[in-house]
């Protein structure tokens, strides 16, 4: 019998394709988890709309878990919600992290009062060929936000394909963004069974990071 899975969803490049490799093994994945604000208008760090995490649940044909939590109690109410999936009868979470120690250690660490095993199908490949099949096998994604101390505004909105990531690497920028230089949303890919139809509301400027503000397109 298939262990029931969930992945740790943020809508962006790392946690799709660490989804898509788990389906690839045959690996049951049955819910999306993801992390909001504590007034849960926004998720963490990418800042999607709580109605845009909802349709890729749709679009993948999975149920959507979602916590809220500040920054200081993002640690508890995350592990609340690991024992609830286990409860549900989770058995393994899917995680994006790709080669940050520290960043593997925490998520294990926030398991381990449950019997949920923890995965990352991404762990320790090389960055560049990570984010160069991502975009072979065919997943459209966007730049949603960027650290202004490491990369201007002006790349907000730009289509994520293999210019961008020579860009990038040209101008010394890691082309997976693994400490936050930039996050993306995935609109399109082999997973999916329709495109995700956004429309840009403006833009938000959250200490110094700035981020574009999608809603559904209807």
């Amino acid at each position: 019998m298939q262990k029931i899975a969930f992945c740790s969803w943020s809508g962006g490049k790392d946690s799709c394709l660490s989804l898509y490799k788990a389906l690839e093994k045959g690996i049951n994945v049955e819910y999306l988890f993801t992390m909001f604000k504590e007034d849960g208008t926004r998720s963490r760090s990418h800042g999607l709309r709580p109605e845009i995490i909802k349709k890729y649940g749709e679009l993948l044909n999975m149920k959507v878990i979602y916590g809220q939590a500040t920054w200081n109690n993002y640690e508890d109410v995350f592990k609340r919600n690991m024992s609830y999936l286990e409860s549900q009868g989770v058995e393994m979470g899917i995680f994006g992290n790709i080669d940050i120690e520290e960043n593997r250690q925490w998520v294990i660490e926030t398991c381990s009062h449950t019997k949920i095993e923890v995965y990352h199908p991404l762990w320790q490949e090389e960055r560049r060929k990570i984010i160069e099949k991502f975009v072979d096998l065919g997943f459209k994604s966007l730049i949603i936000s960027v650290n202004l101390n490491v990369i201007p505004q002006s790349y907000l909105g730009r289509v994520f394909d293999k210019n961008l990531i020579e860009e990038f690497i040209e101008l010394g920028i890691d082309p997976c963004g693994e400490k936050g230089e930039f996050h993306t949303v995935v609109t399109e890919g082999p997973i999916f069974k329709d495109a995700l139809k956004l429309k840009k509301k403006g833009i938000i400027n959250v200490l110094n990071y700035c981020m574009l503000d999608y809603e559904l397109e209807i």
